[in-house]
């Protein structure tokens, strides 16, 4: 596991625990062990574990939409080691209505520790603080409790199913709203 050199990019984004930074190019290792986790994988596409072309154009797709939005799925680290723990973020959803899709990949090794909870409360300050959006969409597979768990703990609201093709499922779907 690589560890974060914090010469490659600062924090733009902290909490007690944890740094966002920037994907750059160079992160092809944080990405593949991120995203050729099988246990992470299967739950986000119908692929299962990516290829390294798959996870290549997966962080490219990152960059771009970054340059483009200026928002992604932001890597995550720790703060006392600088261990890349996933990431969490933002991507646009209904962008000319201010609405956005958060999203978070934790580690398997990384789960069950508060990161996702404390990453998302971040990620949610930030949009609706910083950006001024008027809304935040969240879904997930219909196989992951734990998900459903936290998106209802961060306030979100069951608000239907959709279909998600990157696993080919209807994914409940929540949304919170900005007057939350």
């Amino acid at each position: 596991m690589k560890v974060h050199d914090r010469a490659q990019g600062s924090y733009w984004i902290t909490t007690v625990r944890l740094g966002f930074r920037r994907w750059q190019a160079d992160d092809l290792d944080l990405a593949r062990g991120l995203w050729s986790d099988p246990a992470v994988t299967k739950l986000i596409d119908a692929r299962g574990t990516l290829t390294g072309d798959q996870v290549r154009a997966r962080l490219a797709q990152e960059i771009a939409t970054d340059r483009e939005y200026g928002v992604q799925y932001w890597p995550l680290f720790l703060r006392t080691t600088g261990e890349h723990i996933g990431c969490c973020g933002l991507r646009p959803y209904e962008a000319s209505e201010r609405v956005y899709e958060i999203g978070f990949h934790i580690r398997s090794a990384c789960w069950r520790r508060g990161y996702a909870t404390e990453a998302a409360l971040a990620v949610i300050d930030y949009a609706f603080g910083t950006l001024g959006a008027i809304g935040l969409f969240a879904g997930h597979h219909p196989g992951n409790e734990a998900s459903r768990h936290l998106l209802e703990k961060l306030g979100f609201c069951y608000s239907r199913d959709e279909y998600y093709p990157p696993t080919g499922l209807q994914h409940p779907s929540y949304f919170l709203s900005a007057n939350v």
